[in-house]
């Protein structure tokens, strides 16, 4: 019963940090995420065009448009992906019979993050479809406005349109994540002990390694749940690259790379932070 119940807290413990992380991704990242979908979906050529058109037709608080989807989905999507590692973890524990106290390999944290992937596009894929059209809608508009648009659209399967492609990139995306954040905390930290500047640098590494690997399905992802016609993976890759061949697959991926750093760095001193205060407390 012990047992049950201090895997329980765990759980809470994981769901809570990862939750308390996400905010703290958004609202240093966002900004670069918007840069990034106007350009993968070509509302703008250069990201200057992209930052000086929003400037200019909503001013500052502009590059905050679409904010409300991410932090009412990257919230518990991240609380969901970091539950969803440490239940991995405890996975691929009991699958190679190894004690919590036995660290796990590279290709073995790689396996746990995959699998957070799983649980995450549940809630990413819809918010994600919601914040890419509030991002290339011109006019402003609501977040409810924005789902009953959608809605009216197709239902439920509109609201969900990407979901392949969204686990298709977090998939591998999560792997390489945790991996890499995993193996540079462990070289970067002294004998055990954390600083602020290796979760922050191994955390914006991961974020950094994550975007350079996936970001190609990100734009298929892009553009498919901007668009208002139906159309496959294989069917939107085959126009991205017969209109602008393999470059078409890398528009927007200066402000990604240039976001993925600092929003990185922050998600995880926000989840080793409050994983550290929870601990203290529960």
């Amino acid at each position: 019963m012990e047992e049950v119940d201090s895997a329980l807290v765990d759980n809470v413990k994981s769901f809570v940090a990862g939750g308390f992380g996400g905010v703290c991704a958004v609202m240093i990242g966002h900004p670069f995420d918007l840069t990034k979908v106007l350009l993968q979906t070509h509302q703008y050529k250069t990201s200057r065009e992209a930052i000086m058109g929003t400037l200019k037709s909503h001013g500052p608080l502009g590059f905050y448009k679409g904010v409300t989807s991410p932090l009412l989905g990257v919230t518990p999507m991240f609380a969901v992906s970091f539950w969803g590692y440490d239940v991995g973890k405890r996975l691929v524990q009991a699958l190679r019979k190894k004690s919590p106290e036995q660290p796990l390999s590279i290709q073995e944290i790689s396996a746990a993050g995959f699998f957070s992937a799983i649980p995450t596009t549940l809630i990413a894929a819809p918010f994600e479809r919601v914040k890419v059209v509030m991002q290339v809608t011109k006019s402003d508009i609501s977040f409810l406005s924005t789902v009953r648009q959608i809605y009216r659209e197709g239902g439920i399967r509109s609201i969900f349109k990407g979901s392949a492609a969204t686990l298709t990139r977090d998939g591998p995306g999560s792997a390489i994540y945790f991996a890499t954040y995993e193996y540079l905390k462990e070289k970067l930290s002294k004998k055990g002990e954390m600083s602020i500047g290796a979760i922050s640098l191994a955390g914006g590494c991961a974020g950094v390694a994550m975007w350079s690997a996936v970001f190609p399905v990100d734009t298929i992802k892009s553009m498919q749940q901007s668009s208002t016609l139906k159309m496959s993976m294989a069917r939107t890759a085959k126009n991205i690259y017969l209109k602008r061949g393999i470059a078409g697959f890398f528009p927007g991926i200066g402000p990604a790379l240039a976001r993925s750093f600092p929003a990185n760095a922050a998600t995880f001193l926000g989840v080793e932070f409050a994983r550290k205060f929870l601990d203290s407390v529960l």
